[in-house]
């Protein structure tokens, strides 16, 4: 009878041992992992959710200054009109010209549409002059409250002594929407 015991003791602790890993699988499986995965989602959440709060507050703090740059922008602008806009632009270069004492020899503005809200005003200038006149002309149209920008500069030499000089840009300038008056 103490041998049918022991193997029947030994059923049950097989038994209890099977069932124990079998719970344990389970929750590790079904349970544990689970968890797991959710937590670490969780605090990567938490973690980009942390990241773009301080990226407001950075951008709240920088607000005033950038307002104010975008203010800037709008103003100093060429206006979305395209034969006020060269106007405008015609007339800056011709006062730079007068107080250089460069001569302007050539303009071909081209007008291209890269977005619904704003156009852009490309121009070829051609100028003469000497070396004084030509950087005085080009310290102008760079300092002026137009906002114009340089993508090109060239400056060729007509003579041996280089005092006839042709500087060629290709100029650049946004011509935004102006925002209604309120």
């Amino acid at each position: 009878m103490e041998a049918v015991m022991k193997i029947e003791n030994r059923q049950q602790f097989l038994l209890v041992l099977t069932l124990a890993a079998a719970a344990l699988l389970v929750g590790v499986n079904f349970i544990y992992e689970p968890l797991q995965n959710l937590w670490s989602a969780r605090s990567a959440q938490i973690r980009e959710l942390q990241a773009k709060i301080e990226s407001g507050r950075k951008l709240q703090l920088r607000g005033p200054a950038d307002h104010k740059r975008w203010n800037n922008m709008l103003t100093n602008s060429l206006p979305s009109n395209t034969s006020m806009a060269e106007q405008q632009l015609f007339t800056a270069l011709d006062n730079w010209r007068r107080s250089s004492g460069a001569e302007i020899t050539s303009l071909s503005p081209q007008w291209k549409s890269t977005s619904t809200n704003h156009l852009t005003l490309h121009c070829r200038v051609e100028a003469t002059g000497n070396l004084g006149a030509l950087s005085q002309f080009l310290y102008s149209l760079e300092q002026g409250p137009l906002g114009i920008k340089v993508d090109t500069a060239e400056l060729s030499a007509h003579d041996l002594t280089g005092q006839q000089l042709t500087l060629g840009l290709q100029l650049s300038g946004l011509a935004l929407p102006q925002p209604a008056q309120k």
